[in-house]
Formats: structure tokens, C-alpha cells, sequence
């Protein structure tokens, strides 16, 4: 019990959405931090599974507390949008190294002195932080990769080269300039059959805007899988919000919900 300053009386004890867990990443060489929102659901069904949205950029002051009250939000039975899930922020130590592969550009070098380290990252994701999760917490075997910006570069790689890695990818205003545009022209055949793929962007300027409409349209975007939203009110600042709000109905909504509403 304890005063506040009008001398009223209250009990006060901490809000908790979740867990942050740390530990000493052996792929990374470094200490690493996850930030884990849990449904309301999690802790009093306990036979209950969860499917499970990775989050890059997801540290508290960065996206991890607006997209955890979108995720809340879209999964209230009366809104009905995505099932609830499991929301796993990556919060950064470089993002600079850690979203970006080698470029061939002298200048990307100069201005991103330790870029280049994806493939450890990636592998980070792969060999530690999707076990770690699936072995601590109840998963049902569904993940969803969400990327911003630099983030959407790395998320649009690992798409092209290890898609199995995520079962949907949500990817904003991706920094497809890097390295002179070269990963566009690597799209795989056939990388999407079996992915959900939205693609997002602001009116963000003419690179950034055609580059993600690129990315769409190299995807077999014929098939209602793959998502495309622009977003012309915003720009790279703000897109993210409002476009993941729209990825999660049109991925979550059709694939797992039936596309019906209660």
C-alpha cells in the first residue's frame, strides 16, 4: 500500500504483458534479448497451443508494444482478425550488421561501416531463438517474420533464400536500394507457393515506393497469398503500424479464420 500525491491510498504492483529474456547467443558471440508477449488466454488454458509472430526491431522503445496492442486487438473474439498468438521481439544490438548482407557498393560500405553479418543473423534466428521459444513456450508450429525498413530488407531475404525458416512474412517499406537493388534480381521461382506474403510502403519517394512494388510483382502475385498495401497518407516513419494492421487481416483473416468475422 502506498500514497500517491493527492493522499489517496493505493495498491500498486507492476504491469506484465509478458516475459524478456536474455542469454549469451553462441551463434552471435554476444548477449542477446527477447521480448515475449503471451495472449490472455496463455496462462489459464495451459493445454492450449499458439502459433507465433517474430518481430525484428522489437525492442520496448521500439515496435514491440504497438504491434503486441495490435495483435491484442485484432485477436478479441468480437474483432476477430488473427488467432491469438505469441508475439517474439528481437531487440537489436547492431542492426546495421545484423539486417544487412554484404554490398557491392562502396559507398553502402563507407556510410554502414559493420554491415554485412545477415547470414550469422539469420542463422541466429534459425539456431537459437525459434528453438529457445519453441522449447519454453507452447507453440502450435505457425511463425510469421515481420520486417521494417532495413528489417524488411532481412526479411525479404531470408524469403528468397530460406523461406522455410517462417510460414508468413510481413514485409514494410523494405530497404531494397542496398547494395544496387542486387537482391531483386535473385527472386527464386516458385519461393512463395506455399508462403502468405504481404508487402507494404508509404508514399516514401520514388526508390522506396518502386522497390516494393518490384518485390510484389516479381512475387506470383496472381495468387491470393500475396498481399500489396500502399499507404499514401504516411510515410517510412508511420507506415508500419497501420500496414501490419492490414497484414494481419489480409493474411490472418482468410488463411486461418475463413475469412468470417463474428
Amino acid at each position: 500500500m502506498s500514497s500517491f500525491s493527492l493522499g489517496v491510498e493505493v495498491d500498486k504492483s507492476p504491469l506484465i504483458v509478458g516475459d524478456s529474456i536474455s542469454f549469451s547467443s553462441a551463434i552471435l558471440d554476444e548477449k542477446r534479448t527477447l521480448n515475449v508477449y503471451l495472449p490472455a488466454s496463455y496462462q489459464r488454458d495451459t493445454k492450449r497451443s499458439y502459433p507465433v509472430i517474430y518481430l525484428l526491431d522489437g525492442s520496448m522503445n521500439e515496435d514491440f508494444v504497438h504491434i503486441a496492442g495490435l495483435l491484442q486487438f485484432g485477436s478479441f473474439s468480437w474483432i476477430n482478425m488473427l488467432p491469438e498468438s505469441i508475439l517474439v521481439g528481437v531487440v537489436n544490438v547492431d542492426r546495421k550488421r545484423d539486417f544487412t548482407f554484404p554490398s557491392a557498393k562502396k559507398l553502402d560500405r563507407q556510410e554502414f561501416p559493420t554491415s554485412g553479418g545477415s547470414d550469422n543473423f539469420i542463422g541466429f534466428l534459425d539456431g537459437e531463438v525459434q528453438p529457445l521459444i519453441e522449447n519454453n513456450y507452447r507453440v502450435n508450429g505457425d511463425s510469421t517474420l515481420i520486417g521494417q525498413s532495413l528489417g524488411g530488407l532481412l526479411a525479404t531475404e531470408i524469403l528468397f533464400k530460406r523461406a522455410d525458416l517462417f510460414d508468413n512474412y510481413i514485409i514494410i517499406s523494405p530497404s531494397l536500394w542496398w547494395s544496387g537493388e542486387s537482391l531483386l534480381k535473385k527472386v527464386p521461382k516458385d519461393c512463395c507457393d506455399d508462403k502468405s506474403v504481404y508487402v507494404g510502403v508509404g508514399k516514401e519517394g520514388e526508390v522506396m515506393e518502386r522497390l516494393a512494388r518490384t518485390l510484389f510483382n516479381k512475387l506470383d502475385n496472381n495468387k491470393n497469398n500475396i498481399h500489396f498495401g500502399y499507404f499514401e497518407q504516411l510515410d517510412h516513419g508511420d507506415t508500419l503500424h497501420l500496414a501490419v494492421y492490414d497484414a494481419f487481416d489480409k493474411i490472418f483473416n482468410t488463411k486461418y479464420l475463413g475469412d468470417k468475422k463474428d
